[in-house]
Protein backbone atom coordinates (compact mmCIF):
# COMPACT_ATOMS: atom_id res chain seq x y z
CA UNK A 1 0.00 0.00 0.00
CA UNK A 2 1.46 3.22 -1.14
CA UNK A 3 1.06 6.66 0.45
CA UNK A 4 0.29 10.21 -0.54
CA UNK A 5 3.20 11.57 1.15
CA UNK A 6 5.51 9.59 -1.00
CA UNK A 7 4.85 11.27 -4.09
CA UNK A 8 7.55 13.38 -5.18
CA UNK A 9 5.72 15.75 -7.44
CA UNK A 10 2.88 16.50 -4.75
CA UNK A 11 5.64 17.08 -2.39
CA UNK A 12 7.08 19.84 -4.69
CA UNK A 13 3.82 21.58 -5.31
CA UNK A 14 2.86 21.21 -1.84
CA UNK A 15 5.87 23.17 -0.76
CA UNK A 16 5.86 25.84 -3.61
CA UNK A 17 2.12 26.68 -2.74
CA UNK A 18 3.17 27.48 0.34
CA UNK A 19 5.71 29.46 -0.01
CA UNK A 20 3.26 31.82 -2.86
CA UNK A 21 1.47 31.76 0.14
CA UNK A 22 3.64 33.53 2.69
CA UNK A 23 4.74 35.37 0.02
CA UNK A 24 1.09 37.17 -0.66
CA UNK A 25 0.82 37.64 2.90
CA UNK A 26 4.29 39.65 3.77
CA UNK A 27 3.25 41.42 0.51
CA UNK A 28 -0.54 42.75 2.33
CA UNK A 29 1.50 43.52 5.54
CA UNK A 30 3.82 45.68 4.17
CA UNK A 31 0.96 47.61 2.13
CA UNK A 32 -1.33 47.52 5.77
CA UNK A 33 1.74 49.18 7.78
CA UNK A 34 1.82 52.89 7.26
CA UNK A 35 -1.53 53.16 6.93
CA UNK A 36 -2.07 52.02 10.70
CA UNK A 37 0.44 54.06 12.09
CA UNK A 38 -1.14 56.96 10.64
CA UNK A 39 -4.46 55.91 12.09
CA UNK A 40 -2.78 55.25 15.82
CA UNK A 41 -0.61 58.63 15.55
CA UNK A 42 -3.96 61.04 14.77
CA UNK A 43 -5.42 59.05 17.55
CA UNK A 44 -3.29 59.71 19.97
CA UNK A 45 -2.77 63.07 18.87
CA UNK A 46 -6.39 63.67 19.27
CA UNK A 47 -6.39 62.22 22.73
CA UNK A 48 -3.49 64.63 23.97
CA UNK A 49 -5.26 67.25 22.66
CA UNK A 50 -8.51 66.30 24.42
CA UNK A 51 -6.73 65.97 27.56
CA UNK A 52 -4.37 69.03 27.73
CA UNK A 53 -7.51 71.04 26.96
CA UNK A 54 -9.65 69.21 29.95
CA UNK A 55 -6.92 69.99 31.86
CA UNK A 56 -6.36 73.61 31.73
CA UNK A 57 -10.43 73.55 31.65
CA UNK A 58 -10.08 71.94 34.61
CA UNK A 59 -7.28 74.36 36.07
CA UNK A 60 -9.45 77.22 34.90
CA UNK A 61 -12.30 75.72 36.61
CA UNK A 62 -10.62 75.26 39.86
CA UNK A 63 -9.39 78.62 39.64
CA UNK A 64 -12.64 80.30 39.10
CA UNK A 65 -14.24 78.31 41.30
CA UNK A 66 -12.04 78.42 44.54
CA UNK A 67 -12.91 82.03 44.59
CA UNK A 68 -16.48 80.99 45.27
CA UNK A 69 -18.61 78.84 48.54
CA UNK A 70 -21.86 77.67 48.38
CA UNK A 71 -24.22 75.54 50.68
CA UNK A 72 -27.48 73.95 50.09
CA UNK A 73 -27.74 74.63 53.91
CA UNK A 74 -29.80 77.52 53.93
CA UNK A 75 -32.78 79.16 54.12
CA UNK A 76 -35.09 82.49 54.07
CA UNK A 77 -35.43 84.24 57.23
CA UNK A 78 -37.86 86.90 58.51
CA UNK A 79 -39.71 88.16 61.45
CA UNK A 80 -42.60 86.39 63.09
CA UNK A 81 -44.34 89.27 64.87
CA UNK A 82 -47.10 87.44 67.85
CA UNK A 83 -50.33 89.79 68.22
CA UNK A 84 -51.52 89.57 71.37
CA UNK A 85 -54.04 91.73 73.50
CA UNK A 86 -52.51 93.76 76.22
CA UNK A 87 -55.75 93.85 78.53
CA UNK A 88 -58.43 91.47 79.68
CA UNK A 89 -61.49 91.17 77.38
CA UNK A 90 -64.18 89.73 75.01
CA UNK A 91 -63.30 88.98 71.30
CA UNK A 92 -66.41 91.18 69.47
CA UNK A 93 -64.91 91.41 66.13
CA UNK A 94 -61.82 89.80 64.12
CA UNK A 95 -61.24 91.88 60.87
CA UNK A 96 -58.89 89.03 59.08
CA UNK A 97 -58.11 85.84 58.01
CA UNK A 98 -54.71 83.27 58.07
CA UNK A 99 -52.81 84.90 54.65
CA UNK A 100 -54.35 88.01 54.72
CA UNK A 101 -52.44 91.49 53.50
CA UNK A 102 -52.08 93.72 56.22
CA UNK A 103 -50.20 96.96 56.99
CA UNK A 104 -49.04 99.48 59.41
CA UNK A 105 -52.21 100.76 61.33
CA UNK A 106 -54.92 97.99 59.99
CA UNK A 107 -57.46 97.10 62.94
CA UNK A 108 -56.94 92.93 63.50
CA UNK A 109 -59.62 92.84 66.54
CA UNK A 110 -61.75 94.48 68.63
CA UNK A 111 -62.69 93.41 72.52
CA UNK A 112 -65.37 94.78 74.08
CA UNK A 113 -64.38 98.50 75.47
CA UNK A 114 -67.34 98.92 78.14
CA UNK A 115 -65.19 97.94 81.32
CA UNK A 116 -62.63 99.86 80.32
CA UNK A 117 -64.53 103.09 79.69
CA UNK A 118 -66.01 103.02 82.87
CA UNK A 119 -62.54 102.32 84.34
CA UNK A 120 -61.62 105.83 82.27
CA UNK A 121 -64.56 107.37 83.74
CA UNK A 122 -63.92 106.57 87.46
CA UNK A 123 -60.21 107.78 87.05
CA UNK A 124 -61.74 111.29 85.38
CA UNK A 125 -63.57 111.85 88.54
CA UNK A 126 -60.65 110.76 90.76
CA UNK A 127 -58.13 113.26 88.77
CA UNK A 128 -61.05 115.95 89.12
CA UNK A 129 -61.03 115.27 92.86
CA UNK A 130 -57.48 115.51 93.17
CA UNK A 131 -57.04 118.71 90.83
CA UNK A 132 -59.70 120.19 93.25
CA UNK A 133 -57.88 118.92 96.18
CA UNK A 134 -54.39 120.89 94.82
CA UNK A 135 -56.70 123.72 94.09
CA UNK A 136 -57.61 124.43 97.73
CA UNK A 137 -54.13 123.33 99.57
CA UNK A 138 -51.92 125.60 97.46
CA UNK A 139 -53.29 128.96 98.69
CA UNK A 140 -52.43 127.56 102.29
CA UNK A 141 -48.84 128.24 101.39
CA UNK A 142 -48.72 131.78 101.03
CA UNK A 143 -51.38 132.01 103.93
CA UNK A 144 -49.15 130.47 106.56
CA UNK A 145 -46.36 132.05 105.13
CA UNK A 146 -48.15 135.70 105.32
CA UNK A 147 -49.86 134.87 109.34
CA UNK A 148 -45.98 133.49 110.48
CA UNK A 149 -44.91 136.87 109.19
CA UNK A 150 -47.42 138.90 111.00
CA UNK A 151 -47.68 136.67 114.70
CA UNK A 152 -43.55 137.28 114.24
CA UNK A 153 -44.19 141.18 114.03
CA UNK A 154 -47.28 141.23 116.66
CA UNK A 155 -45.05 138.91 118.79
CA UNK A 156 -42.33 141.32 118.39
CA UNK A 157 -44.43 144.28 118.77
CA UNK A 158 -45.84 142.89 121.70
CA UNK A 159 -42.44 142.39 123.17
CA UNK A 160 -41.82 145.65 122.53
CA UNK A 161 -45.40 147.28 124.72
CA UNK A 162 -44.62 144.43 127.29
CA UNK A 163 -40.88 146.20 128.11
CA UNK A 164 -42.04 149.50 127.58
CA UNK A 165 -44.76 148.65 130.48
CA UNK A 166 -41.88 147.57 132.65
CA UNK A 167 -40.03 150.29 132.26
CA UNK A 168 -43.29 152.48 133.20
CA UNK A 169 -44.09 150.31 136.25
CA UNK A 170 -40.57 150.46 137.16
CA UNK A 171 -40.43 154.21 136.85
CA UNK A 172 -43.62 154.02 139.06
CA UNK A 173 -42.13 151.94 141.67
CA UNK A 174 -39.51 154.40 141.40
CA UNK A 175 -41.66 157.01 142.14
CA UNK A 176 -43.54 155.46 144.12
CA UNK A 177 -40.56 154.53 146.74
CA UNK A 178 -39.16 158.64 146.56
CA UNK A 179 -43.11 159.18 147.59
CA UNK A 180 -42.05 156.92 150.57
CA UNK A 181 -38.99 157.90 151.47
CA UNK A 182 -40.71 161.69 151.44
CA UNK A 183 -43.62 160.46 153.49
CA UNK A 184 -41.31 159.11 155.69
CA UNK A 185 -39.58 162.22 156.48
CA UNK A 186 -42.86 164.18 156.79
CA UNK A 187 -44.29 161.24 159.13
CA UNK A 188 -41.03 161.37 161.02
CA UNK A 189 -41.28 165.30 161.38
CA UNK A 190 -45.02 165.09 162.29
CA UNK A 191 -44.09 162.73 164.92
CA UNK A 192 -41.94 164.48 166.14
CA UNK A 193 -44.03 167.55 166.20
CA UNK A 194 -46.38 165.77 168.12
CA UNK A 195 -44.56 164.28 170.81
CA UNK A 196 -42.68 167.77 171.67
CA UNK A 197 -46.35 169.50 171.59
CA UNK A 198 -47.48 166.56 173.87
CA UNK A 199 -45.15 167.84 176.78
CA UNK A 200 -46.42 171.42 175.96
CA UNK A 201 -49.58 170.51 176.47
CA UNK A 202 -49.37 168.55 179.99
CA UNK A 203 -47.57 171.83 180.80
CA UNK A 204 -50.19 173.68 179.60
CA UNK A 205 -47.83 176.09 177.42
CA UNK A 206 -49.88 175.68 174.20
CA UNK A 207 -54.10 175.38 174.03
CA UNK A 208 -55.35 172.34 173.41
CA UNK A 209 -57.03 172.83 170.20
CA UNK A 210 -53.39 173.43 168.75
CA UNK A 211 -52.56 169.91 170.40
CA UNK A 212 -55.31 168.40 168.71
CA UNK A 213 -54.43 169.89 166.06
CA UNK A 214 -50.73 169.06 165.77
CA UNK A 215 -52.35 165.05 166.75
CA UNK A 216 -54.45 165.13 163.48
CA UNK A 217 -51.70 166.41 161.28
CA UNK A 218 -49.15 163.78 162.55
CA UNK A 219 -51.98 160.54 161.84
CA UNK A 220 -52.55 162.19 158.88
CA UNK A 221 -48.53 161.89 157.91
CA UNK A 222 -48.83 158.44 159.39
CA UNK A 223 -51.70 157.32 157.48
CA UNK A 224 -50.32 159.05 154.37
CA UNK A 225 -46.86 156.82 154.82
CA UNK A 226 -48.77 153.72 155.17
CA UNK A 227 -50.42 154.81 152.27
CA UNK A 228 -47.68 155.15 150.15
CA UNK A 229 -45.93 151.92 151.26
CA UNK A 230 -49.25 150.57 150.07
CA UNK A 231 -48.50 152.13 146.70
CA UNK A 232 -44.61 151.18 146.60
CA UNK A 233 -45.70 147.10 147.01
CA UNK A 234 -48.45 147.81 144.58
CA UNK A 235 -45.81 149.26 142.32
CA UNK A 236 -43.26 146.18 142.71
CA UNK A 237 -45.97 143.80 141.83
CA UNK A 238 -47.09 145.11 138.74
CA UNK A 239 -43.07 145.89 137.86
CA UNK A 240 -43.08 141.72 138.03
CA UNK A 241 -46.48 141.60 136.62
CA UNK A 242 -45.10 143.30 133.42
CA UNK A 243 -41.62 141.57 133.78
CA UNK A 244 -43.58 138.08 133.57
CA UNK A 245 -45.70 139.99 130.79
CA UNK A 246 -42.72 140.26 129.06
CA UNK A 247 -41.01 136.78 129.50
CA UNK A 248 -44.41 135.71 128.45
CA UNK A 249 -44.13 138.25 124.65
CA UNK A 250 -40.80 137.10 124.14
CA UNK A 251 -41.43 133.27 124.96
CA UNK A 252 -44.49 133.96 122.05
CA UNK A 253 -42.03 135.45 119.70
CA UNK A 254 -39.60 132.51 119.76
CA UNK A 255 -42.21 130.08 119.47
CA UNK A 256 -43.34 132.12 116.46
CA UNK A 257 -40.00 132.70 114.87
CA UNK A 258 -39.56 129.30 115.46
CA UNK A 259 -42.34 127.44 114.10
CA UNK A 260 -42.82 129.78 111.58
CA UNK A 261 -40.37 127.65 109.11
CA UNK A 262 -41.87 124.04 109.90
CA UNK A 263 -45.50 125.42 109.15
CA UNK A 264 -44.56 126.41 106.11
CA UNK A 265 -42.81 123.84 105.77
CA UNK A 266 -45.61 121.58 106.06
CA UNK A 267 -47.94 123.47 104.21
CA UNK A 268 -45.51 123.12 101.22
CA UNK A 269 -45.55 119.12 101.76
CA UNK A 270 -49.18 118.62 102.15
CA UNK A 271 -49.48 120.57 98.84
CA UNK A 272 -46.76 118.31 96.98
CA UNK A 273 -48.57 115.41 98.50
CA UNK A 274 -52.03 116.59 96.82
CA UNK A 275 -49.60 116.75 94.03
CA UNK A 276 -48.04 113.69 93.65
CA UNK A 277 -51.46 112.05 94.82
CA UNK A 278 -52.87 114.45 90.98
CA UNK A 279 -50.00 112.70 89.45
CA UNK A 280 -50.77 109.71 90.42
CA UNK A 281 -54.13 109.78 89.54
CA UNK A 282 -53.43 111.66 86.43
CA UNK A 283 -50.93 108.39 85.68
CA UNK A 284 -53.92 106.00 86.40
CA UNK A 285 -56.18 108.22 84.06
CA UNK A 286 -53.70 107.74 81.37
CA UNK A 287 -53.43 103.85 81.98
CA UNK A 288 -57.16 103.97 81.27
CA UNK A 289 -56.88 106.15 78.36
CA UNK A 290 -54.71 103.47 76.87
CA UNK A 291 -56.58 100.17 78.38
CA UNK A 292 -59.55 102.02 76.41
CA UNK A 293 -57.47 102.31 72.89
CA UNK A 294 -56.10 98.92 73.66
CA UNK A 295 -59.27 97.68 73.12
CA UNK A 296 -58.98 97.81 69.99
CA UNK A 297 -55.94 95.80 68.48
CA UNK A 298 -53.80 97.17 65.40
CA UNK A 299 -51.65 95.95 63.42
CA UNK A 300 -47.81 97.48 64.22
CA UNK A 301 -46.01 95.66 61.47
CA UNK A 302 -47.11 95.01 57.96
CA UNK A 303 -47.20 91.49 56.52
CA UNK A 304 -49.26 88.34 55.94
CA UNK A 305 -51.13 87.03 58.78
CA UNK A 306 -50.76 83.55 60.52
CA UNK A 307 -51.68 81.33 63.00
CA UNK A 308 -54.75 83.28 63.74
CA UNK A 309 -56.07 81.93 67.15
CA UNK A 310 -58.69 84.72 68.02
CA UNK A 311 -62.59 83.88 67.58
CA UNK A 312 -65.92 86.45 68.38
CA UNK A 313 -66.97 85.75 72.23
CA UNK A 314 -64.08 84.60 73.46
CA UNK A 315 -62.66 85.71 76.89
CA UNK A 316 -58.93 87.15 76.35
CA UNK A 317 -56.34 87.63 79.41
CA UNK A 318 -53.52 89.95 79.10
CA UNK A 319 -50.60 88.58 77.06
CA UNK A 320 -52.85 85.89 75.11
CA UNK A 321 -51.47 85.68 71.79
CA UNK A 322 -54.29 85.99 69.06
CA UNK A 323 -52.24 85.71 65.29
CA UNK A 324 -49.01 85.47 64.15
CA UNK A 325 -47.85 89.04 61.42
CA UNK A 326 -44.62 87.33 59.08
CA UNK A 327 -42.86 90.32 57.67
CA UNK A 328 -42.50 89.58 54.13
CA UNK A 329 -41.10 93.22 53.87
CA UNK A 330 -37.88 92.50 55.23
CA UNK A 331 -36.17 89.34 54.77
CA UNK A 332 -32.61 87.82 54.43
CA UNK A 333 -31.01 84.11 53.79
CA UNK A 334 -29.36 82.36 57.03
CA UNK A 335 -26.64 80.12 55.49
CA UNK A 336 -25.02 77.38 57.66
CA UNK A 337 -21.45 77.60 56.18
CA UNK A 338 -18.90 75.01 57.63
CA UNK A 339 -16.44 76.30 59.62
CA UNK A 340 -13.79 75.50 57.01
CA UNK A 341 -15.83 77.90 54.58
CA UNK A 342 -15.29 80.74 56.38
CA UNK A 343 -11.78 81.73 56.40
CA UNK A 344 -11.86 83.98 53.81
CA UNK A 345 -15.77 85.11 54.30
CA UNK A 346 -15.91 89.00 55.24
CA UNK A 347 -19.22 90.97 55.36
CA UNK A 348 -20.00 92.73 52.42
CA UNK A 349 -19.06 90.33 50.48
CA UNK A 350 -21.32 89.55 47.19
CA UNK A 351 -23.50 86.45 47.23
CA UNK A 352 -26.19 85.10 44.47
CA UNK A 353 -29.05 83.37 46.26
CA UNK A 354 -30.89 80.90 44.61
CA UNK A 355 -34.26 79.98 45.47
CA UNK A 356 -35.67 76.43 44.82
CA UNK A 357 -39.32 77.30 44.60
CA UNK A 358 -39.15 79.98 42.88
CA UNK A 359 -36.78 78.94 40.29
CA UNK A 360 -34.81 82.20 40.43
CA UNK A 361 -31.56 83.65 41.34
CA UNK A 362 -31.52 86.75 43.91
CA UNK A 363 -28.42 89.38 44.82
CA UNK A 364 -27.33 90.07 47.99
CA UNK A 365 -24.03 90.64 50.38
CA UNK A 366 -22.82 88.96 53.39
CA UNK A 367 -23.97 91.21 56.48
CA UNK A 368 -22.79 89.47 59.36
CA UNK A 369 -21.37 85.96 60.53
CA UNK A 370 -22.69 84.45 63.69
CA UNK A 371 -20.58 84.74 66.86
CA UNK A 372 -20.86 80.95 67.35
CA UNK A 373 -21.90 77.58 65.92
CA UNK A 374 -25.40 75.71 66.22
CA UNK A 375 -24.58 73.16 68.02
CA UNK A 376 -23.12 75.89 71.15
CA UNK A 377 -26.19 77.50 70.21
CA UNK A 378 -28.95 74.61 70.99
CA UNK A 379 -30.70 74.03 73.77
CA UNK A 380 -28.30 71.21 74.44
CA UNK A 381 -24.86 71.83 73.33
CA UNK A 382 -22.41 68.91 73.35
CA UNK A 383 -19.64 68.26 76.58
CA UNK A 384 -16.88 67.56 75.38
CA UNK A 385 -15.19 67.93 78.64
CA UNK A 386 -16.52 64.16 79.07
CA UNK A 387 -13.68 62.85 76.74
CA UNK A 388 -16.44 61.28 74.53
CA UNK A 389 -15.13 64.02 71.47
CA UNK A 390 -15.68 63.50 68.13
CA UNK A 391 -14.22 65.71 65.59
CA UNK A 392 -16.93 67.41 63.52
CA UNK A 393 -17.00 69.99 61.17
CA UNK A 394 -19.44 72.45 62.64
CA UNK A 395 -21.67 75.23 60.61
CA UNK A 396 -22.12 78.95 61.76
CA UNK A 397 -24.81 81.08 60.69
CA UNK A 398 -24.09 83.83 57.94
CA UNK A 399 -26.71 86.18 57.85
CA UNK A 400 -27.02 87.40 54.12
CA UNK A 401 -28.83 90.73 53.12
CA UNK A 402 -30.98 90.64 50.11
CA UNK A 403 -30.36 93.68 47.61
CA UNK A 404 -33.85 95.64 47.48
CA UNK A 405 -35.92 96.18 44.25
CA UNK A 406 -35.11 92.75 42.68
CA UNK A 407 -37.76 91.05 40.43
CA UNK A 408 -39.87 88.43 42.59
CA UNK A 409 -38.64 89.76 45.91
CA UNK A 410 -42.18 90.33 47.04
CA UNK A 411 -42.94 86.27 46.93
CA UNK A 412 -40.25 85.11 48.93
CA UNK A 413 -41.51 84.14 52.59
CA UNK A 414 -39.38 82.77 55.72
CA UNK A 415 -38.64 79.00 55.36
CA UNK A 416 -37.89 78.80 51.78
CA UNK A 417 -35.02 76.72 50.95
CA UNK A 418 -31.87 78.70 49.62
CA UNK A 419 -28.60 78.06 47.93
CA UNK A 420 -26.02 81.12 48.63
CA UNK A 421 -23.52 81.29 46.70
CA UNK A 422 -20.60 84.03 47.83
CA UNK A 423 -17.71 85.64 46.38
CA UNK A 424 -14.45 85.45 48.30
CA UNK A 425 -11.79 86.93 46.54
Amino acid sequence: MVSENNDPNQQQSGSNGESSNHKDEGQNHQEQSPQVKTSRGRTLIIFAVILLMASVGGVFYWLHARQFEDTDDAQVDGNLSPIGTRVNGSVVKVYVQNNQAVIVGDTLVDLDPRDSQVDLDQARAQAAQARSQVAAEQPTVPITEVQSSTNIVSAKADVASAQAAVAAAERDQDQAAAQVLQQQAANTRAQTDLNRYRILVEKEEISKSDFDQYDSNAKQQAANLQAMQSALLAAERTVDQRNAQLEQSKSKLVQNEETAIPQLLTRRASVQQQQANLKTVEAQLGQAQLNLSYTKILAPVAGIVMKRSAQVGERVSAGQQLLTISEIGDLWITANFKETQLQHMRPGQHATIYVDSLDHDFNGSVETIGGATGSIASTLPPENATGNYVKVVQRIPVRIKLDSDQDQLNHLRPGMSAQPRVRTN
